[in-house]
């Protein structure tokens, strides 16, 4: 049986194409915006119910926001769902 040795020069290579990008974005800063506008949008909703409990708003606005929100935290629910099915696929794989 013939043993070879490693090319560590073709590793080096690869090393440079794997590295990060500085321009990328973190996933956990994507996703971190991404709850943050989530939060904005319930809390439009919030007060644009508000405005229509005290006389202020319009049916339409208030439905519009509301199903805005509504959009986002079943998209935000089905991330999370994701999230957690990839966090246990990666837990149940050995090593």
């Amino acid at each position: 049986m013939r043993i070879e040795g490693v090319e560590i020069q073709r590793f080096k290579a690869l090393e440079g194409r794997l590295k990060p990008q500085k321009g990328a974005a973190n996933f956990a800063d994507m996703l971190s915006d991404k709850l943050a506008e989530a939060n904005s949008k319930v809390q439009a909703a919030d007060a644009e119910a508000t405005k229509l409990l005290m006389g202020n708003g319009t049916v339409h606005e208030t439905m519009i926001a509301l199903e805005r929100a509504d959009l986002t935290m079943r998209m935000v629910g089905k991330v999370r769902n994701k999230i957690i099915d990839a966090y246990q696929n990666l837990s149940r794989m050995q090593i």
